[in-house]
């Protein structure tokens, strides 16, 4: 097997291990009376881990149009759990940011997933599998903002990470 057909069964099969994960995560998700779409809690996700955000890097993010977010952020804002402020750097620009109560949203949105997730962890794996899984998790996070951090300076053929980094093709 050569390095491209390499890559592409290690994409097939992580695809497939998220994939399945994810529904059944979602699968032991139990609900709250208020509770979030997917979109929203990616949001508010974001939002937590990046902090506040323009509408327009949140839709770079999500992988949408601005304009598909409005109607969202706005229901959230409605509900409390986010704000939106005038940005001290950039007057034209307004930042989203998480509130404790789209926090507490967040936190009772995921409790019972990251319950299960880490019962089976417990159950299945052994410390340095989980170990491993925790370090594939950091790893994800950084393939999911490859496409964000790309910029446009690259030469024809080649794609340029911000800081240098970068790969021919």
């Amino acid at each position: 097997m050569d390095a491209d057909e390499e890559d592409l069964y290690t994409a097939e099969q992580l695809r497939w291990g998220v994939s399945r994960l994810a529904s059944r995560m979602r699968a032991e998700h139990q609900g709250s009376p208020e509770p979030l779409t997917r979109l929203s809690s990616s949001i508010l996700a974001n939002l937590k881990h990046r902090g506040p955000l323009a509408i327009s890097e949140l839709a770079a993010i999500e992988g949408v149009q601005a304009q598909s977010l409005t109607r969202v952020v706005q229901e959230l804002e409605r509900q409390g759990r986010v704000t939106r402020r005038r940005s001290s750097t950039d007057k034209r620009r307004q930042d989203i940011a998480v509130t404790e109560a789209g926090l507490q949203a967040l936190r009772e949105h995921v409790k019972d997933g990251n319950a299960w997730l880490a019962s089976a962890l417990a159950r299945t794996m052994t410390p340095a599998e989980r170990g491993l899984l925790r370090l594939a998790g950091e790893l994800m996070q950084q393939l999911a903002s490859v496409d964000l951090e790309l910029t446009h300076t690259a030469a024809p053929g080649e794609e340029r990470l911000q800081g240098g980094e970068g790969r021919a093709r």
